[in-house]
């Protein structure tokens, strides 16, 4: 796969891009950029940033999230552009990254271009990319998704999507605060980002992280059966990941975010790591 670094001249900050979500931190650190999951925003890292005084921050908005609802992309090449353009915009030429879930994903295929500065990765509760045979089926799927986020109203959709396997371990209170957060979103950004994001568009990462030197710290909750068990099947192919599990369903940093946070600001402070288990 051909590498696209990052342009890492500085460019003029866009006001609407910015999540202020940072605090003061010791110069001797990286900074630590937060990507949230699909109907998140940055301010899902709220309460995981306030626990880590000392460590700069800055959890962005996605494309089609937050204050960036009108920012639209086609592809994975868009959004590591989209990337890179927020890190040279904000002077970030040394950094690690962390990902949840479609954050993750993106996160993973913006390492694979081999980005200039990235230090290393973390990915929460992420999918490393089907085989080409699994990638057609997947994409209809996600397109029935879409077509419901276009065309239905965002509380009816929000009540199926959550009622899906990967928050089988959410209550019935969890999942009502969750859907009343989500309903800030617009339907069409969202199927806008799912399309252009789907898991049926994006490569199988697992033989590049065969491969990679770069530190990759890979977090799956172990009452999230789907994707624990794609993080041990990792671990069993020889991938250059070191696995932890924490006792949790899909979303560990909104859960235990205490937790996360202890976590995070332990793998900032490592000056290397080991990429094996």
């Amino acid at each position: 796969m051909k590498s696209r670094s990052c342009v890492t001249t500085r460019q003029p900050r866009i006001s609407r891009h910015w999540e202020p979500l940072s605090v003061a931190s010791s110069t001797d650190l990286p900074t630590l950029v937060l990507l949230h999951g699909l109907l998140g925003d940055g301010r899902d890292w709220q309460p995981v940033i306030e626990a880590m005084p000392g460590i700069d921050c800055h959890a962005l908005d996605l494309p089609g999230h937050g204050s960036n609802k009108g920012l639209r992309l086609s592809g994975f090449d868009e959004a590591h552009e989209w990337l890179c353009g927020e890190l040279a915009a904000r002077g970030i030429t040394r950094y690690r990254l962390a990902g949840y879930s479609l954050g993750g994903r993106l996160a993973l295929y913006h390492a694979s271009q081999s980005p200039a500065g990235l230090q290393a990765l973390l990915l929460e509760n992420c999918h490393p990319g089907l085989p080409v045979a699994e990638r057609a089926a997947r994409l209809e799927h996600d397109e029935g998704w879409a077509r419901r986020f276009e065309r239905e109203p965002l509380a009816q959709v929000l009540a199926d999507w959550y009622r899906q396997g990967v928050f089988a371990d959410l209550g019935e209170e969890a999942r009502a605060r969750q859907m009343a957060k989500r309903l800030g979103n617009e339907g069409r950004a969202v199927a806008t980002m799912l399309r252009a994001t789907s898991l049926g568009k994006q490569p199988d990462l697992a033989p590049w992280l065969g491969k990679t030197r770069l530190p990759v710290r890979w977090i799956s909750g172990s009452r999230d059966h789907k994707f624990h068990r794609l993080a041990c099947q990792l671990v069993k192919q020889g991938c250059n990941i070191n696995h932890l599990a924490l006792d949790g369903g899909h979303n560990l940093h909104a859960s235990q975010p205490d937790t996360f946070a202890r976590l995070l600001r332990d793998w900032v402070k490592q000056p290397e790591e080991k990429s094996h288990d």
